[in-house]
């Protein structure tokens, strides 16, 4: 009896023994796993279906974790890089979000509108640094019947976009009608020069004039009276 316990002893030791081991051999390759996969990296995913062409908004998304071993620079990590952006194609829930699948949203307001960059160079001239949503008015300069003319060829242009690189203003992208793009790009390639210029300057300076003009008039009646 005695004889029977002691081994049953040894075998239960055997098998801690053997238990400890193998949860300590466990251990030791979840650890060399988790150092050769690093540390998880939060990136986006879609968090329902996502149209094509449609603006993704922060609902439009969530987070999961991949080892960073596994994320690359097309991954998206910041949700700052989804602003004005669309996916050219559709996503459903669970989709991992990348830079190829993105494209910025169209600023064009109007289906029949397009948008035509205009950039400074040796025939582009700009009267002054523009903003978005500024209007302008574009002249050009070129020969008529082999007269020189110079004329007003569009007016109160829409600004959609500016250019900048490196801070340094270098154009606009301009929306018009779909029926006029090909009359710019012609006069941008072929008007010995093209300005863009601020539009509805001169009415503001009017207005200034004629409220200071009242103002004036208004003065010297009070003098005449008195």
């Amino acid at each position: 009896m005695l004889e029977s316990r002691r081994r049953a002893l040894i075998f239960l030791l055997l098998a801690i023994v053997l238990a400890a081991i193998s949860g300590f051999l466990v251990l030791k390759k979840v650890q060399a796993l988790n150092t050769e996969l690093g540390t998880m990296v939060m990136v986006y995913t879609a968090d329902k279906s996502i149209p094509s062409r449609t603006i993704i908004t922060p609902n439009d998304v969530t987070t999961t974790e991949l080892p960073v071993k596994y994320v690359s620079d097309e991954h998206v990590t910041d949700v700052q890089k989804l602003a004005n952006k669309v996916s050219v194609v559709p996503l459903s829930a669970g989709d991992l979000i990348t830079n190829k699948i993105l494209k910025e949203a169209s600023a064009v307001t109007k289906e029949d509108n397009r948008l035509v960059s205009v950039l400074k160079s040796e025939k582009v001239i700009f009267g002054e640094k523009l903003y978005a949503l500024d209007r302008v008015d574009i002249i050009v300069s070129h020969k008529l019947e082999d007269a020189p003319v110079t004329e007003v060829f569009m007016e109160d242009i829409k600004v959609a976009r500016v250019a900048e690189n490196e801070g340094e203003f270098t154009g606009v992208q301009i929306e018009i009608p779909h029926k006029q793009v090909a009359e710019l790009i012609h006069m941008q390639n072929y008007a010995d020069s093209l300005r863009v210029v601020k539009a509805n300057v001169g009415q503001v300076m009017s207005e200034e004039q004629a409220t200071e003009s009242e103002t004036s008039e208004e003065n010297t009646k009070e003098s005449e009276e008195s």
